[in-house]
């Protein structure tokens, strides 16, 4: 069963494909369903993939897919990257001793051919919590710089559960589809 059952509305939107990865307990489900209901929802670990429609504006609607983050799961992550126009990579900011293993998830899923091109948002979630890692040290310890100038990509702190940065986040989202 998925959380988020789509929500198809009548208006002349595009619909855009942007798929949300990361590891597990990263935070994806969470901010996917505040992003959508403005509610703290509870979640579980998400096996497949949860999805749901965003309205930015008028014009723009985003198809969200959040798949799941489990080791065993992440050789699927594959399948959700046809007609991909941007990828979220969610960190858990607060967790220092998986940056390692997140940036090398990142730089596998990145490798994909149907990505290149692609811009890339990364979100620094827990910003809500104590030692939550700045958004220059998440941004180091992904080796983000060393994607420019190839790829757009752009980091932003946010809190999933508590809704910070999120809508910004996906304006920016929405505006570097529209640039590429």
């Amino acid at each position: 069963t998925h959380l988020f059952e789509p929500m198809f509305t009548c208006h002349l939107a595009t619909f855009v494909q942007v798929v949300i990865i990361g590891l597990d307990s990263a935070g994806k489900s969470t901010l996917l369903a505040q992003l959508l209901t403005g509610q703290m929802v509870k979640t579980s670990p998400t096996v497949g993939f949860n999805v749901g429609n965003l309205d930015v504006d008028k014009k723009t609607s985003l198809t969200v897919w959040d798949v799941g983050g489990q080791e065993n799961m992440r050789p699927n992550w594959k399948y959700y990257l046809d007609d991909c126009k941007a990828l979220v990579f969610v960190v858990d900011s607060t967790d220092r001793a998986r940056m390692a293993e997140a940036q090398k998830a990142l730089k596998k899923v990145l490798s994909d051919e149907r990505l290149k091109g692609v811009p890339l948002m990364v979100l620094a979630n827990k910003k809500d919590l104590p030692n939550s890692m700045t958004i220059r040290e998440v941004s180091t310890q992904l080796d983000l710089p060393s994607y420019s100038p190839d790829r757009e990509w752009e980091i932003q702190a946010c809190s999933g559960l508590k809704g910070l940065g999120l809508q910004q986040a996906f304006m920016s989202v929405s505006k570097m589809i529209k640039k590429s």
